[in-house]
């Protein structure tokens, strides 16, 4: 049996446990590591890694020039390209866990594809040449 460093489920500010879908790039990832260890899912150089904020971490960071780095930017940076993907706000919102809309409309403004159906619906822009001037009529859509 795999573990992931013997962590109770994911919880949000409710308590409740969090149904945490994968991705098959996630998927991929895990299965990849099947047979490195006997229990945990990752591990270097055959002993299983326990904490992620290391001193080979640190360094990585330095050398990508990150600054300030927080974990919890990584959420996020996940959350702002679901967006910018096209997730609807609502399935984000139960993707993340967030128990209210509002902590997830702070990245509605990233994307304005869920607007583009509704911009035509109450008028149509229509260029009407006449004797060489170009007119712009608005029409109710019917």
């Amino acid at each position: 049996m795999i573990q992931a460093l013997n962590r109770p489920p994911k919880r949000g500010n409710s308590r409740k446990a969090i149904a945490v879908p994968l991705s098959a790039a996630a998927v991929v990832v895990l299965r990849d590591q099947i047979g490195k260890h006997p229990t945990y899912v990752f591990s270097f150089r055959g002993k299983p890694v326990r904490q992620a904020n290391t001193k080979a971490w640190r360094l990585a960071l330095v050398r990508a020039g990150i600054a300030e780095f927080r974990w919890h930017d990584l959420r996020h940076t996940w959350a702002s390209w679901h967006v910018q993907a096209g997730t609807p706000l609502h399935v984000l919102q139960e993707l993340g866990g967030w128990e209210c809309v509002e902590m997830v409309r702070k990245y509605a403004h990233l994307s304005t594809v869920h607007l583009a159906d509704y911009v035509d619906r109450v008028s149509s822009l229509r260029l009407a040449a006449k004797e060489g001037v170009a007119t712009i009529q608005l029409r109710a859509q019917k």
